[in-house]
């Protein structure tokens, strides 16, 4: 492999000649070989630094402009476009599992957009701490990172998920809505419900997922940008947190503002794992209504078989003809995950000790795997299960005619103890309920009629 020397303060380091990045890039890269090609530091990190070093280049041409030159600015904007136009990748090889402040991380990038810059300048113009990093931090450039990725992954891929998911969800209560089942307490026969109230509890439980979501989510647009080292902002000129955070606003269309304290938002992820529970939230929403399916489509022959799903693959490698509910599953399975991620947050964010918090790396890993986990995967549900999700009407009303739990509408005439005994009679010899209440001779036949009218009961 050829090589070419590169130097920090520790001295002289070979990197491969063919990648952009610098000597404590390569020493990071040595140093932790966990995960590699398993658990890479996210690209969204990587696009929200390069957003950063854009903004910072322009912020600082215009408050040290005799230290950021124009030449410069040029080529570190140059720069980081490419690495926004999503090129350049394969000079970011670090891994999630570093130093906790993802110190290399922002290293990496300054290396890299230093290095292409130079490549295009003929020589050595850009240096990555004193240009690329000017005015900042790598305490205050990754927290700013996380947050900044958080927000477009919310805005830009799991909100727009549940709402195609709502979207489909009220499609199929509007073909549902003449649809009256049985409804199931306990995994008991329960009172009537119609088909379109139960997908309604499914569809409500996203949107106040959703509100909750877009509450919190404000929280997030604080930058801790123009804090530097440890909240004091030394180095950083006057105003360059202000400065900053409107650039960044207007390179990505999300709302940001500097952080009111940058004490608290070097040291503290409080906003991320409260967004991350509503995050969780959805997922046990999400998990909850794929059981539901999962258990109403159960059968064909031996189950409640009210639903059919589509079928998208054999089930089984021994059992010809099976077909499983696999989109259900698979969404199970995600909901998991998210579970188990926040846990990871929630420990991550516990760790803060005086002036920063090393755990951010693992901290933003695990929130942005569940937004793209659960984005993914609520988009393969709706796509490949809800979509093409019918009520097998037939079965449905088979169901509530033999319903014994219709006897709770006889409550109010004949009181719970004589309705009890109706439905214990009619379960003990096979009966309907209307021939069982008749045989007590607790009603006549006409009154049964009105009572037992299930449309009257939803």
């Amino acid at each position: 492999m050829n090589v070419r020397m590169e130097s920090d303060s520790m001295g002289k380091i070979a990197v491969p000649a063919d990648k952009y990045w610098g000597a404590q890039t390569e020493r990071s890269r040595r140093n932790f070989p966990i995960g590699v090609g398993q658990e890479p530091m996210p690209s969204e990190v990587i696009t929200a630094l390069a957003l950063i070093k854009k903004a910072a280049a322009l912020v600082n041409r215009e408050l040290l402009p005799k230290r950021m030159t124009q030449e410069k600015r040029d080529l570190i904007v140059r720069a980081a476009d490419e690495i926004l136009a999503g090129k350049l990748w394969e000079h970011f090889p670090l891994v999630v599992f570093q130093t906790g402040s993802g110190t290399q991380t922002n290293m990496n990038v300054n290396e890299v957009i230093a290095g292409w810059g130079n490549e295009l300048a003929g020589r050595k113009l850009l240096h990555p701490n004193d240009d690329v990093n000017m005015s900042q931090s790598s305490n205050d450039t990754f927290p700013s990172a996380m947050r900044i990725a958080a927000v477009i992954a919310l805005e830009d891929r799991l909100l727009p998920a549940v709402d195609r998911m709502i979207l489909a969800l009220k499609t199929l209560e509007a073909e549902n809505e003449d649809v009256i089942k049985s409804g199931r307490t306990h995994l008991q026969d329960a009172v009537p419900i119609r088909f379109s109230q139960e997908i309604s509890g499914w569809r409500t439980g996203l949107e106040r997922d959703e509100e909750m979501l877009r509450a919190l989510m404000g929280s997030l647009g604080e930058l801790a940008l123009g804090g530097t080292a440890v909240g004091t902002g030394l180095n950083a000129p006057q105003d360059f947190d202000t400065s900053a955070a409107r650039v960044v606003s207007v390179l990505t269309g999300k709302a940001f503002i500097p952080a009111t304290n940058k004490f608290h938002a070097l040291t503290s992820l409080d906003e991320l794992t409260a967004v991350h529970g509503v995050v969780k939230a959805l997922a046990c929403d999400s998990m909850k209504m794929a059981n539901d399916v999962r258990l109403l489509a159960s059968g064909p022959r031996c189950g409640f078989s009210e639903i059919s799903i589509p079928a998208l693959e054999p089930g089984s490698s021994i059992m010809p003809g099976k077909v499983n509910p696999t989109q259900c599953e698979q969404l199970s399975m995600v909901a998991v995950q998210v579970m188990g991620n926040d846990a990871a947050v929630s420990l991550a964010a516990s760790q803060g000790h005086l002036e920063l918090n090393v755990y951010l790396p693992v901290c933003i890993y695990n929130f942005l795997q569940s937004v793209r986990l659960l984005s993914e995967s609520l988009d393969s549900f709706r796509e490949r299960c809800i979509c093409g999700l019918k009520a097998d009407r037939t079965r449905m009303k088979e169901y509530l005619d033999r319903s014994l739990m219709l006897v709770t509408a006889l409550n109010p005439v004949i009181g719970y103890e004589k309705a009890a005994s109706v439905a214990e009679l009619a379960y003990r010899e096979g009966l309907d309920l209307r021939t069982a209440c008749l045989r007590l001779g607790y009603l006549g036949e006409e009154e049964l009629d009105a009572l037992l009218d299930a449309e009257k009961m939803v």
